[in-house]
């Protein structure tokens, strides 16, 4: 089995027309899927979208600061899926949208999202990780790939718009190879080139936060996805944005799960650029189930 997904900047332009949603009216949108992809929609996907869309009907000069959101439909790759945003409010600081994304008249994912206008006022953030090797002395995704021939599966085919580099091991290795870690380190950027507007990397980054950090819940346990380990599904999700940053260079995602009950993992994250700066933080809860080899 070879790896023929679509990677570097034509993988971000592909990226880049997912998030250019289309108008319906003053304030609904419609967005598509890749044209391949996995049999449901991906949680950071449509997320992002709906952050797009919240976005666009906000003065742009205030800046999105957090976003909370829930899944409550698997989404269908192949439908258009339509956005309608309602404003909340828009004050003398704060902006705050409801984004609801729907397939057949039916919300499959809804968030609300606050935007702010820049303030200046206290500034402290915890620091970088001690001793995370740098981005560029752990291996690539092809690398790891290569490792499992038998995991590749759609990985091998769906575009790669994000550069992922596990610091330990991913989630999708054999069962019994992962040795269990109570963090997960990952290092990411979209791999390739973005324009300059911030709430496009404000939504490059929502659409990579759901991509490894439920799998620190797994981490944990040494536990991996698929047959012989679990399956799962991104319950709620939310994110706060802390600094300016872009989301085509560098960012460590720190991740560590609190608590794992009731076939539920939360996990939470922090991001760094590579100078050490707090850029967001994320927390997640998922289903997690077992299945057998």
């Amino acid at each position: 089995m070879t790896d023929s997904s679509l990677v570097g900047q034509a993988a971000v332009d592909q990226l880049l027309e997912v998030l250019d949603l289309a108008p319906t009216g003053a304030m609904s949108f419609r967005g598509m899927s890749p044209p391949v992809g996995p049999q449901r929609v991906y949680g950071g996907q449509v997320a992002g979208q709906a952050l797009v869309a919240a976005g666009r009907t906000v003065d742009p000069e205030r800046v999105v600061h957090s976003l909370h959101g829930y899944f409550v439909r698997a989404g269908d790759p192949v439908e258009p899926i339509e956005y309608e945003v309602e404003n909340i409010r828009d004050g003398r600081s704060f902006s705050v949208r409801r984004s609801v994304a729907l397939q057949h008249g039916k919300p499959i994912f809804f968030m609300s999202a606050s935007f702010q206008r820049p303030e200046e006022g206290l500034d402290h953030h915890a620091p970088l990780p001690p001793d995370v090797p740098g981005p560029e002395s752990v291996p690539t995704m092809t690398d790891r790939l290569s490792r499992y021939p038998e995991r590749l599966g759609i990985w091998g085919q769906i575009p790669r718009p994000i550069d992922v580099r596990y610091v330990g091991e991913p989630g999708w290795v054999r069962p019994g190879d992962r040795p269990a870690d109570p963090h997960q380190r990952v290092w990411m950027r979209i791999d390739g080139k973005l324009p300059d507007d911030p709430l496009l990397h404000a939504c490059a980054l929502t659409y990579a936060s759901d991509l490894t950090l439920l799998d620190s819940v797994l981490s944990v346990h040494g536990e991996v996805w698929g047959p012989g380990g679990v399956v799962g599904a991104s319950l709620d999700h939310a994110l706060w944005f802390h600094r300016p940053f872009r989301a085509d260079e560098w960012f460590l995602y720190d991740c560590w799960s609190p608590s794992a009950s009731g076939a539920r993992g939360l996990a939470t994250g922090r991001m760094f650029t590579v100078a050490g700066s707090q850029i967001a933080s994320a927390v997640q809860e998922g289903l997690l189930r077992r299945v057998g080899g």
